[in-house]
């Protein structure tokens, strides 16, 4: 009889990618892509603005979730944890390390929003720089409020709104009825993800006294808060339908969440939770690329 073979430990770039956390990244693809598809038919797409705005808004991203490995890592809060690999608390790279590439990651996302700023507005710069003092402070801090449950509103705000409500207006000058309305299927798809992975966490985070909405809640209240996320998603993209009818196709995502909320529904505790976080990333993706895909077109017609 054999052992089980010991998981496979990522060096190089594939360990700075892992932790950098490609699952998440939908969470600022998303907003992008449906925040441009919503300023098509008002104006003439800039591609350029939307390519600058993607790379804010992945960098941002990034960055964050950088921030997260050096905070939990330094407190101690990833010594035990179920999910997947993190830098400075696997002890793979120095925290000093990890945090000066989130301060890099950050000034990718400062260098192409200047150019943003530059050709649309000085307002973006004061978008840009609340934004990433928010990603900082998500985890990082005397006091981060990722700890006090206010994680989830942070995620809306800034890759549901903001994110989407901004590439909008960087294509168009204007604050658009339209993207405030698709703005909030999008920041809800963010939110999913985030209630996943702090669901999963639950018994590690409440040990370490991090003080998520979901230890908050407890483990029922954030199993039904996840299906009242995916429900209020499909509401949202019936609304964006009612400016675009095409839009409506972004229902057809919600296929991709019968199987994750089927698992969550059905009690799965610790790494059984897993692969939920990237079926929701999957759902998240599939639904925001055919909402966008649904917007785009109905701005044609």
């Amino acid at each position: 009889m054999t052992g089980a073979t010991a998981p496979v430990v990522p060096t190089g770039w594939r360990l700075w990618l892992a932790g950098a956390r490609p699952r998440t990244w939908p969470a600022a693809v998303v907003p992008v892509a449906v925040g441009t598809a919503a300023a098509s038919g008002v104006v003439p797409i800039i591609w350029w603005r939307a390519a600058a705005a993607l790379l804010v808004s992945v960098a941002i991203q990034v960055a964050t979730n950088l921030v997260n490995d050096y905070a939990d890592g330094t407190r101690g809060t990833d010594h035990a944890r179920v999910g997947p690999l993190r830098l400075v608390g696997s002890g793979l790279v120095p925290a000093p390390t990890v945090k000066r590439a989130a301060m890099l990651s950050f000034g990718v996302a400062a260098l192409a929003g200047a150019a943003l700023a530059w050709a649309v507005g000085p307002e973006l710069l004061v978008v840009g720089a609340v934004s990433m003092v928010a990603g900082w402070a998500y985890t990082g801090g005397p006091k981060p409020y990722g700890y006090l449950g206010l994680g989830e509103l942070f995620v809306f705000v800034f890759f549901g709104l903001v994110a989407t409500v901004g590439t909008t207006y960087v294509q168009t000058g204007t604050v658009t009825g339209l993207s405030v309305t698709a703005s909030v299927p999008v920041g809800l798809l963010s939110v999913a993800l985030l209630v996943i992975n702090n669901l999963r966490d639950i018994p590690t985070d409440a040990r370490s006294g991090k003080q998520t909405l979901a230890v908050r809640m407890g483990d029922a209240a954030t199993r039904r808060l996840y299906v009242a996320i995916v429900a209020v998603v499909g509401l949202g993209v019936v609304a964006c339908g009612v400016s675009r009818w095409p839009a409506l196709v972004g229902l057809a995502g919600l296929a991709a969440a019968v199987a994750p909320v089927r698992t969550v529904t059905g009690g799965a505790t610790g790494p059984q939770l897993i692969p939920v976080l990237g079926a929701t990333g999957r759902f998240q993706m599939i639904t925001g690329v055919l909402l966008a895909a649904g917007l785009a077109v109905g701005g044609q017609l």
